[in-house]
């Protein structure tokens, strides 16, 4: 088995199947027993020596172009010899997909099946774990994790429903050019006490603008951006502050900013689960505990 998206490694690790997968790619970090694996999946640019919007002019001339973002490490790939490969066909930006598996599978000598995962609510990632579930004979331990999770859900939902008030959110997934959130993560905001006015439930998050954010007036911000961990999440996070403008925003007004690893948001794995309760701790900690990662999130000032 080979994973070319960090949220399939992590689905996969959390069915017990962290041995059977014989390779990676470069973006797999977590759980940290992976890390020693073969990287078949690399970055087509060099995101580590480029700023944020560059990487965002580059990926969009990139896509334009009509070139990956992605090389597969075709050698490798056929070394392996994988029986399954995990990869999705949501966001060009997150892993191989359409054309780049095509080319994989013809060097293969024996076509491995290909499980695409392409999610957009929490209940999705539920069967994307099902259907890894289904070729890994290991539907018991998928339910068993799927009831846990909507168990945990439920209970932030119930915990919250005592709270006073919704407090306005704003998620940025990306901050130069600002992007809002989208897909599972306004339904994560909601299940943890929250409203996000621009989040963009079950669909794609898009480029906001300053006087959107303004007109919204979070109450709090969250600073999220994708593939990011919490320290360069932080460094962000003051670059945002920095906009003159966001000084008068309710959030900034009363220091409700924060800065979060955006392992627990922006990928769909069970790990979102431990978002949404670390949510409905920053937005209503008098009603609810955060118990995780003393390093997951980061209250920032400027």
């Amino acid at each position: 088995m080979v994973s070319f998206l960090p949220s399939a490694t992590e689905l996969a690790c959390s069915l017990g199947l962290a041995d059977q997968l014989v390779g990676i790619s470069h973006c797999c970090d977590y759980p940290f027993n992976i890390r020693h694996k073969p990287v078949v999946v690399h970055s087509a640019l060099p995101i580590n020596s480029m700023s944020l919007g560059g990487i965002d002019i580059a990926v969009g001339a990139q896509l334009k172009r009509g070139e990956s973002l992605y090389t597969v490490d075709e050698q490798l790939l056929r070394d392996l010899s994988p029986t399954h490969i995990l990869t999705q066909d949501l966001c060009q930006v997150c892993a191989p997909a359409g054309n780049e598996v095509t080319r994989a599978l013809r060097i293969l000598p024996s076509p491995p099946e290909i499980v695409w995962m392409s999610p957009h609510s929490i209940a999705d990632i539920f069967n994307d774990l099902r259907q890894l579930a289904r070729v890994s004979n290991r539907r018991s331990d998928a339910e068993t994790l799927i009831a846990e999770s909507e168990l945990r859900l439920k209970e932030v939902a119930n915990q919250v429903e005592r709270a006073s008030s919704r407090p306005r959110v704003f998620c940025a997934e990306w901050i130069d050019p600002f992007y809002c959130c989208g897909h599972w993560v306004p339904e994560m905001v909601e299940i943890a006490g929250g409203f996000d006015p621009l989040g963009r439930k079950w669909a794609d998050s898009v480029r906001v603008t300053v006087e959107q954010i303004e007109s919204a007036d979070p109450e709090v911000l969250l600073i999220m951006p994708c593939g990011f961990s919490l320290n360069d999440s932080v460094e962000q996070a003051r670059q945002f502050l920095r906009e003159p403008r966001f000084a008068n925003l309710a959030a900034v007004r009363n220091g409700e900013v924060y800065a979060v690893d955006a392992g627990y948001f922006s990928r769909p794995g069970l790990r979102v689960i431990d978002g949404t309760e670390l949510l409905a701790h920053i937005l209503h900690s008098n009603l609810f505990s955060w118990c995780g990662d003393e390093d997951a999130f980061r209250r920032v000032c400027e």
